[in-house]
C-alpha cells in the first residue's frame, strides 16, 4: 500500500485538510497513474476535489517525483488572507509600500524559488490578483509592492479548488486566461465516497496512528463497527475519517471499536431531508431549492452577488427599461436606476444623448 503524510505539524490538530492519502481503490491507481507520469515536467497542475479529500497531499507528491523535489516546497491558502493583504503575501512587499510594512520581505513566490508553489483555495483569489498572478506566471517574474524593479523566478506552480472554476468564470468571479494557464494538467479527487477501496487502508492508517500518540496497545475493530465505517458516505472525506477514529479511541474501552463507540455526522442525511421538505412547484420553493444548491456550491459575498444577478436579469427581461424594471422589482425608479449605473448596466455620459448599444444604457445628464 502506498501511504502519502503531511509532515508533523501542531496546525494539523485543527486543520481541515486531509492528512494521509492511500491509493488502493481502483480510482486512485489511476489517478495515482497519471500524477506520476505529469510529476517529472515543470508543467503547471489544477488539483480539484472537495475539502479534505487530500489535494495538498497530491501536491507534496507531485513535488517529491519532480527535479524539484530538494528545491523548497510552499503551500499557501489563498482564502487565508484578506485582500489587502493578499498580493504582498504573495508578491512580497518594499519598506513602507503601507502602513505597518515596517521592513521590506520577499513573497511566496520568492520563498518558493527553484521550487513548487502550491496555491490552495485558488478561486478565493480577488479579480485584481489574479490579473498580477497571470502576469507572474506568462512573464516569469515578480515586483514587490512598493517597487519597481522585476525580480525573476522560477517556480513551478501546483493550484487547487473545492469549486468548480468553470461555473466561477461564467459568474464573472475567475479569469479565462488565468485558467487555462493553470490547467495545463487537471488532476481530479474524488470524494471518498467513491473510491471506498481507500477507506479500509485509512481507517488501519489512523487508528495505528492515534493508538500510538494515545499509548494504547494493538486495538481491535469489530466486524459490526468496520461495515458501518465502511459503508458511510464521508462528507467531510479523510479529514472526517481522521476525526472520527480520533473520538472513537478515546471513548472506546479494552481497545476494542464497537459500532456504539462511532459518532459520525447526520450534515448529509440533514441537506437530503432539507431539500426535500418543500414538493410544491411554487416560485417560492423553486427559489428555496436554487438558494440550497448555490449555499452548498459557493460562498462568500453571496448576498452581493444575488442581489447584481437579479438586477441585471430583470432589467434584461424589461428589455433594458428602468421604469418596468423597477415596477417588477417593487423598486422606486431613483433606487432601480442607482443600482443599474453601480453594476455598470447604465452608463453617465453628458456629451451625448441616450441611446441602447450592447445591453448598456447612457444616460445624458446635461440637462
Amino acid at each position: 500500500m502506498q501511504l502519502l503524510t503531511l509532515p508533523p505539524s501542531p496546525a494539523l490538530a485543527t486543520s481541515i485538510r486531509a492528512t494521509a492519502q492511500v491509493f488502493e481503490d481502483p480510482k486512485s491507481q489511476a489517478l495515482l497513474a497519471h500524477l506520476q507520469q505529469v510529476a517529472p515536467s515543470d508543467a503547471s497542475v489544477l488539483i480539484i476535489g472537495e475539502t479534505g479529500t487530500g489535494k495538498e497531499l497530491v501536491a507534496r507528491h507531485l513535488h517529491n517525483l519532480s527535479a524539484r523535489r530538494n528545491r523548497p516546497f510552499i503551500a499557501v491558502n489563498c482564502g487565508a488572507f484578506s485582500e489587502s493583504l493578499v498580493e504582498a503575501e504573495l508578491f512580497g512587499h518594499e519598506k513602507g509600500a503601507f502602513t505597518g510594512a515596517l521592513s521590506a520581505k520577499a513573497g511566496w513566490f520568492e520563498e518558493a524559488n527553484g521550487g513548487t508553489l502550491f496555491l490552495d483555495e485558488i478561486g478565493d483569489l480577488p479579480m485584481p490578483i489574479q490579473v498580477k498572478l497571470l502576469r507572474v506566471l506568462q512573464e516569469r517574474e515578480v515586483v514587490r509592492l512598493g517597487s519597481r524593479k522585476s525580480i525573476p523566478i522560477d517556480v513551478r506552480v501546483l493550484a487547487a479548488t473545492n469549486v468548480q472554476l468553470e461555473k466561477a468564470i461564467n459568474a464573472g468571479h475567475f479569469r479565462e486566461d488565468l485558467y487555462y494557464r493553470l490547467n495545463v494538467v487537471s488532476l481530479e479527487l474524488s470524494p471518498l465516497r467513491e473510491r471506498p477501496g481507500d477507506i479500509l487502508p485509512l481507517i488501519r492508517h489512523f487508528i495505528a496512528e492515534y493508538s500510538h500518540r494515545l499509548g494504547y496497545g494493538d486495538v481491535v475493530l469489530d466486524a459490526e463497527a468496520q461495515r458501518k465505517l465502511v459503508n458511510y458516505a464521508w462528507p467531510g472525506n479523510i479529514r472526517e475519517l481522521e476525526n472520527v477514529i480520533h473520538h472513537t479511541l478515546l471513548i472506546c474501552s479494552n481497545n476494542l471499536i464497537r459500532v456504539q463507540d462511532l459518532h459520525l455526522s447526520k450534515l448529509r442525511i440533514e441537506r437530503q431531508e432539507a431539500s426535500h421538505t418543500v414538493q410544491d412547484d411554487s416560485a417560492d420553493a423553486r427559489l428555496q431549492q436554487a438558494f440550497l444548491k448555490l449555499f452548498e456550491e459557493e460562498s462568500g459575498a453571496l448576498h452581493e452577488r444575488v442581489e447584481e444577478a437579479l438586477l441585471r436579469a430583470a432589467y434584461r427581461f424589461c428589455h433594458y427599461n428602468q421604469v418596468h424594471t423597477a415596477s417588477l422589482l417593487g423598486l422606486s425608479r431613483n433606487v432601480t436606476r442607482a443600482m443599474l449605473i453601480k453594476i455598470g448596466e447604465l452608463v453617465v455620459n453628458k456629451r451625448r444623448p441616450a441611446q441602447d448599444g450592447q445591453g448598456v444604457k447612457v444616460v445624458n445628464l446635461s440637462t
